[in-house]
């Protein structure tokens, strides 16, 4: 494709996404179905709540941190449809994002246009923005905070991390990858982080070899945790995020720590959604869950995301897109906009996948769509229909969760491992007395 070069694909995108916006507009002003998500009329409302000097927490059910209805207060004074064009915006950065990670890594530029293909071009990428969905600009943080690593922006990484932990509590699952990737040994005072490229890491003979070492390096990693990079990366993300949080507790109270924050932590939903707790949460609606229920809700997810880190910590994109489908597959909660979360690391895996799109690929997209597809049938029937098809909902749920441990298991087989970032050769006694 060599006719096609990355800025022209971000204008079509961009001008497909205007089109997009526009359209949804005469939709929701000429047909019964809107095309505007819920959410983000709650968000418009929020924000002008805001812009009137009030709470946006007055508006129910708004439970987001005040800088997404601050980012949307012009909804009010300029137009609706403001709040779209930031998402689409954050939408297109994330795809170039994507090439830029992936060029950094030398990988070739066919390889990467097909990458951010897989994000611009996806019709679910594209009309979670347009629709008036926020999830694209946690992505295009989450990116950022990968492309200030790699360029060695340590302080910066963590500024953006402290705010997107805020923004949106789930990135707190990173935490600990990004902590053990700031190893010593690559990331060195004075001098930036070299990465390893694409060629050699296709080049690297054995695969298991590298996983073993690579467990090793792990432990070593959290012998030695406390080095000054990773210490700085600490008390800077936390910092930020202690310091957005002081400031909306001071202004708007427990209104918004329970909203923003605790709500996400301890959230439970009866109505039907992917998960396989919500069936169970709806028979007990009316009961208080035990600590012992809780935990064993949540015994799950810490133990998968905790092998995920010990096994490819180093391999950040791929660890960081293993841990989020884990995570939303083992979610108490599960929503189709939680899908964007792992569909914007998708593309920086794909260059190191030996999974062929024939038939592999092909089969693993087929059986999540059917998995879902399947889903939304019985979701439909209930919802639509008023058909009493809970049990029936709650099974294909499971087979939903089935499908997303059997892509698990097909990305991690088919991946070869490469780490992002080279190690600085130690000094020998050798070396000094040359250098000497």
């Amino acid at each position: 494709m060599k006719w096609l070069k990355i800025r022209t694909l971000l204008l079509l995108s961009a001008i497909f996404r205007v089109i997009l916006i526009v359209y949804g507009e005469w939709q929701d002003t000429h047909m019964e179905v809107r095309y505007t998500d819920v959410d983000y009329l709650v968000f418009s409302d929020a924000a002008s709540l805001m812009a009137n000097g009030e709470s946006p927490y007055k508006r129910t059910t708004y439970r987001y941190s005040p800088l997404l209805a601050f980012l949307l207060t012009p909804n009010s004074f300029i137009h609706r449809s403001w709040g779209k064009f930031i998402f689409s915006a954050a939408d297109l950065f994330v795809g170039s994002f994507i090439q830029y990670i992936l060029k950094k890594r030398e990988v070739p530029e066919d390889m990467c246009l097909y990458s951010a293909m897989v994000w611009l071009l996806n019709p679910f990428t594209f009309t979670i923005g347009t629709r008036g969905n926020c999830e694209p600009i946690v992505c295009a943080m989450i990116l950022w905070i990968i492309i200030c690593l790699i360029n060695g922006n340590v302080v910066q990484a963590a500024f953006w991390y402290g705010l997107v932990v805020h923004f949106r509590i789930y990135p707190i699952i990173y935490a600990l990858p990004i902590v053990l990737v700031l190893d010593p040994h690559s990331f060195q005072s004075g001098q930036k982080p070299r990465l390893v490229n694409w060629k050699s890491s296709q080049d690297n003979a054995s695969h298991g070899r590298k996983e073993g070492s690579e467990v090793y390096g792990v432990w070593t990693a959290l012998k030695t945790i406390f080095t000054r990079g990773r210490i700085m990366f600490a008390m800077v993300s936390g910092s930020v995020f202690m310091l957005c949080t002081g400031l909306f507790f001071y202004l708007y109270r427990w209104e918004f720590l329970n909203e923003a924050l605790l709500y996400h932590l301890t959230r439970t939903d009866p109505r039907h959604n992917f998960s396989i707790y919500f069936y169970h949460i709806y028979l007990h609606v009316e009961h208080e869950f035990s600590v012992v229920e809780k935990l064993i809700s949540f015994l799950p997810q810490l133990i998968v995301q905790l092998v995920l880190i010990i096994r490819f910590a180093q391999d950040l994109p791929f660890c960081l897109f293993l841990q989020t489908v884990a995570f939303v597959a083992f979610n108490k909660v599960i929503t189709a906009q939680y899908f964007v979360w792992f569909f914007c690391l998708l593309p920086l895996i794909l260059p190191w996948s030996k999974m062929k799109l024939k038939w592999e690929g092909l089969s693993c997209v087929l059986l999540w769509m059917g998995a879902q597809t399947h889903w939304l049938l019985w979701g439909y029937l209930l919802e639509f229909k008023g058909k009493n098809v809970f049990l029936q909902l709650w099974l294909a749920g499971l087979v939903f969760l089935a499908a997303n441990s059997f892509l698990l298991i097909m990305f991690i087989r088919h991946h070869k491992y490469s780490p992002v970032f080279k190690q600085f050769a130690p000094a020998t006694s050798g070396n000094r007395d040359k250098s000497e």
